[in-house]
């Protein structure tokens, strides 16, 4: 499995060898793609042309929850720091296939306020060329083109701001620099809320069958439709189906229209929060009704992306193919989550999970 996550009580052991070492002192890599079309607010740059400023290189992808929890702290670097010596490439290398279309991945830049320059890695050129493993993973590259600073998976916010104002001031050691805001985010890259208690979660699901983890008897019949039956009872850490699915490399695709949302697919798990990767494979919007404990999800246990009929019924609106944020409950615990549609581009991909309160 490339993606490897990162979570609060591995990254001091696993990363100790990485956070500020790993490539540390290897001259940057160049930044190349195929194609000057595959860079987003900015014209191709190079590292042999960056000479004279520090570079911070985030690998990243927009479906990935653990990179869209840093871009805030990305995107403030780059306002406080933009006219001060350092510049940002967020390199876009994609998991899921659709995250490789141009238009994707620009509204996703769109979306998540992304004013730096963004280069679509789609053949994984620079990921190979930086020796990557990780989403997300940071690189501060010093004003003569050496890596001098590597972070993988979340966190670490003061520190890498740290060694920003540490090689900016190698440019120029007068510079005015403001004080470092408080990481309060340190051993709590699960969860996404800072300041509090991490707990033991459900690992990220996939549903395509190269990845997935599928519990129903019937298994998966790669490139076929499926009919599911409903399973008997849920295990945590696998997906089921009942109805109609075509099993796919990346996902599982909802392959009939019916009346009424009565196909689905179902977890259990334990966390906080819920989080799915879909895709309206058809080119429609459509609703898929969610229900947790088999009743429909109280408002305040929703997550960002859910929302509520008159009659109180919870679901999402899905009109882009991205990860949406379904469920933030209140209280931490174990769960089933069934999500239904009536549609036939009902295309669901994976499931991540938050623990942190």
């Amino acid at each position: 499995m490339r993606r490897k996550l990162l979570f609060a009580v591995s990254i001091l052991i696993a990363l100790s060898c990485m956070t500020g070492g790993g490539m540390n002192g290897i001259r940057a890599p160049e930044i190349r793609v195929r194609d000057e079309q595959y860079w987003i607010n900015s014209a191709p740059l190079f590292m042999k042309e960056l000479g004279g400023k520090v570079v911070l290189v985030d690998i990243w992808d927009y479906t990935c929850v653990n990179c869209i929890r840093t871009l805030p702290y990305i995107e403030a670097c780059y306002e406080r720091y933009k006219d001060k010596g350092l510049v940002i490439i967020g390199v876009h290398t994609p998991e899921f296939a659709f995250a490789r279309e141009r238009a994707n991945v620009e509204e996703a830049v769109r979306r998540f306020g992304i004013k730096y320059p963004v280069v679509m890695d789609n053949d994984y050129e620079i990921w190979s060329s930086y020796a990557n493993s990780y989403w997300p993973r940071k690189y501060l590259i010093d004003k003569n083109g050496y890596i001098r600073y590597d972070h993988a998976g979340e966190g670490g916010y003061e520190e890498t701001e740290r060694k920003i104002q540490e090689l900016l001031k190698q440019i120029n050691p007068d510079i005015e620099l403001a004080s470092i805001a408080k990481d309060t985010s340190e051993n709590n890259s699960s969860g996404g809320i800072t300041g509090g208690v991490c707990f033991p979660m459900t690992p990220e699901l996939y549903l395509g069958y190269e990845r997935g983890r599928l519990g129903n008897r019937e298994g998966y019949k790669p490139g076929r439709i499926v009919d599911y039956k409903a399973p008997d009872s849920l295990v945590d850490g696998y997906v089921y189906a009942r109805g109609a699915w075509r099993n796919e490399p990346e996902a599982m695709i909802h392959s009939r229209v019916t009346e009424q949302p009565e196909d689905y697919i179902a977890i259990r798990f334990h966390a906080t929060e819920v989080n799915a990767v879909i895709k309206p494979e058809r080119g429609r919007d459509y609703r898929v009704y969610v229900k947790q404990d088999g009743k429909w999800v109280k408002p305040e246990d929703g997550g960002y992306d859910l929302k509520f009929t008159d009659k109180g019924e919870s679901y999402i609106e899905i009109v882009e193919p991205r990860m949406y944020r379904i469920v933030s409950n209140v209280e931490y615990g174990a769960h089933t989550l069934e999500l239904s549609s009536a549609s036939d581009g009902f295309g669901i991909y994976a499931f991540t999970f938050g623990a942190c309160k």
